[in-house]
């Protein structure tokens, strides 16, 4: 480009630059007096210009008087001080100040500072510029995240100590077979059931699942300790709950039946920690006479070692090993047995907990649900308007969130449209959720206003009735004057909540996402003025509304996400409006981390009847 080119640039507005940047900025005089803050500043601190500027800095953000031992401020002031005296940009680590709020409160918020002077020609200093990020919430999230982490960790410490404990047993039975290799037949014979006891708790070290666990134990047990049965008995609620295995015929007992916790048969009697050893048949039947062959759970068998499931001093259950011959049970025998169920202890522990686990995953994942989808009601069909809507779960199991839509009709006639997001992923997510939707239809029910000013009034009420939660939403209403009657138009009037933009369709299938400047979330600032916006409807027009689990994925900026529900939506955007919300789910839904609400909106011509089966 030439010299002659260059000239022809229109020189940048820096002012406006500095007020339009993405990032909170204050300039301030060397005695730290506001001369200007951009806009990313005043809504992080909700603040006005007429408020802070010609104020010192300290004046307008003074330190919290209920939290004395606060230090923020004190840092930032010698931190600017630094700045103004060395000449010198200042990086101070991350502070906290608190915010005073209109209403007189302070509200904690954590931020990454910088100050950077800013020379005249001689190099003196006339002004400093002070930026600092808003982090709290990347913070909290760091803080809930290493707070799951750490449960998380004390469970791994858990497995990790039981797997430690189970090599170090291992490695004691593979030392005490190496010691018995050159003992006689006997001998042997116990060295060859160290080797398979060993490879039995490998195999139970992985299991995830009961069911699993009792399948490995039963197809490693028997032939590492050439038993004919193996019966585990484990404590559920009041009684005892048998899984057996064998290789012989009828059984007294069936598997999966129910025991009493007080039976005296031997699973039960070990249940209850004491160790139930049987020789051979007849000590059997001196034991309990003739009641023997019913205890027995598998009478033709001659010996029985019959052990207690523990796990420190809880007893999980007990274990029952029988063999065809008539066992010795010496010393050596008995250490092997208690060893192996010790290990099988472990495992049923840790299996046991992962179900648990998982079954109060899915039992939140499936309240919230309900209550979601009880409240998820089916649209109202406005003569000349059709409306779809779509939720869709989460597709990791523990995930619940609290995305909603609504659709209804207003008392003036309009049809008013809402989507939204409670931020969180459990059941008190869920719950406020379902409080917020109810309130917005009270709210709008009640009064006869413009889509920002009942968000305005819904901010107000969720402050009002102590309801502490952030939400994100879009309320909108599809209005026409008798004016857009005879032209066919009808207008959609709405209001952002810090939501994702709605997708407005052409009928030649030209999208765009109506990105207005979005007001705060719905929960921080309800005295902050909202504003409503419009864009004309033509006939064939398709409007979505839709929650940030349709367009946001890992690793990825939101504008692509973005991007690409435009470019999906304007491909698609001859389908009929069912089908259209189908395939948008099917093909930008897949493997999304988060749930999903859709609700669309088709305005059909008034000229002509309304659309068959609609």
């Amino acid at each position: 480009m030439g010299q002659e080119d260059r000239g022809s640039l229109p020189s940048p507005d820096f002012a406006r630059v500095f007020d339009e940047a993405p990032a909170p900025f204050l300039l301030l005089t060397p005695d730290f007096t506001i001369v200007h803050a951009n806009r990313a500043r005043l809504q992080a601190t909700a603040t006005t210009l007429e408020a802070t500027v010609g104020r010192h800095l300290f004046d307008v953000f003074p330190m919290n008087p209920d939290d004395p031992a606060a230090d923020g401020l004190r840092n930032l002031s010698q931190s600017l001080a630094q700045a103004r005296d060395t000449k010198q940009p200042v990086t101070m680590p991350i502070q906290r100040y608190d915010i005073p709020m209109p209403d007189g409160t302070y509200e904690e918020r954590f931020w990454s500072p910088r100050n950077v002077p800013i020379l005249d020609e001689k190099g003196d200093v006339v002004l400093l510029l002070h930026r600092s990020d808003d982090i709290t919430d990347y913070l909290r999230d760091r803080d809930d995240a290493r707070r799951e982490a750490a449960r998380s960790q004390q469970w791994r410490e858990r497995v990790e100590q039981a797997e430690t404990d189970l090599f170090a047993r291992t490695r004691e039975l593979e030392a005490l077979n190496a010691q018995l290799r050159a003992a006689n037949e006997r001998e042997r014979r116990s060295a060859l059931r160290l080797a398979g006891l060993a490879l039995t708790a490998s195999a139970l070290a992985g299991a995830e699942t009961l069911g699993d666990l009792l399948a490995r134990l039963f197809e490693h047990c028997a032939p590492a300790l050439d038993v004919e049965a193996v019966v585990v008995a484990l404590r559920q609620h009041d009684c005892l709950r048998l899984a057996m295995t064998d290789s012989s015929g009828e059984r007294p007992y069936r598997d999966g039946e129910a025991v009493p916790l007080d039976s005296t048969m031997p699973v039960g009697v070990a249940a209850r920690g004491v160790p139930v050893l049987v020789h051979e048949r007849a000590e059997m039947l001196e034991r309990y006479g003739a009641e023997a062959e019913r205890l027995s759970p598998a009478p033709e068998l001659e010996a029985w070692a019959v052990l207690p499931l523990r796990v420190g001093d809880e007893l999980l259950g007990s274990l029952a090993l029988g063999w065809k011959e008539p066992q010795a049970f010496d010393e050596d025998d008995v250490r092997l047995l208690y060893a192996f169920t010790a290990q099988c202890a472990q495992a049923v522990d840790r299996v046991m907990r992962l179900e648990a686990e998982r079954d109060r995953a899915s039992a939140t994942r499936t309240l919230a649900e309900a209550l979601q989808r009880s409240l998820l009601t089916e649209p109202p069909q406005p003569d000349h308007l059709e409306i779809a809507v779509r939720y869709l779960p989460a597709s990791e199991q523990a995930q619940v969130g609290g995305d909603w839509y609504d659709a209804f009709l207003s008392p003036d006639g309009a049809t008013t449209l809402a989507i939204g997001d409670v931020t969180g992923h459990d059941r008190t997510a869920a719950a406020a959720m379902g409080q917020l939707r109810n309130l917005l239809r009270g709210v709008a029910f009640a009064l006869d206003r413009g889509p920002a000013e009942l968000l305005a009034t819904l901010d107000a009420a969720l402050r009002q009735l102590r309801i502490g939660t952030l939400a994100t939403a879009v309320l909108a209403r599809v209005e026409q004057t008798f004016e857009e009657r005879a032209a066919g138009l009808r207008t959609l009037r709405w209001s952002n909540a810090g939501h994702p933009p709605p997708l407005l369709v052409a009928p030649d299938g030209t999208a765009q996402l109506l990105e207005r400047p979005a007001d705060l979330l719905l929960g921080l600032a309800p005295d902050i003025p909202r504003a409503d916006h419009s864009a004309v409807l033509t006939p064939g027009s398709t409007v979505v509304l839709y929650t940030d689990g349709l367009v946001e994925r890992r690793g990825e900026e939101l504008d692509e996400g973005l991007a690409r529900l435009a470019m999906t939506a304007a491909r698609l955007h001859a389908l009929p409006l069912e089908q259209l919300c189908d395939r948008l789910l099917a093909e930008l839904a897949g493997g999304a981390d988060d749930d999903i609400a859709l609700v669309a909106l088709r305005a059909h011509p008034e000229d002509r009847p309304r659309p068959a089966g609609l």
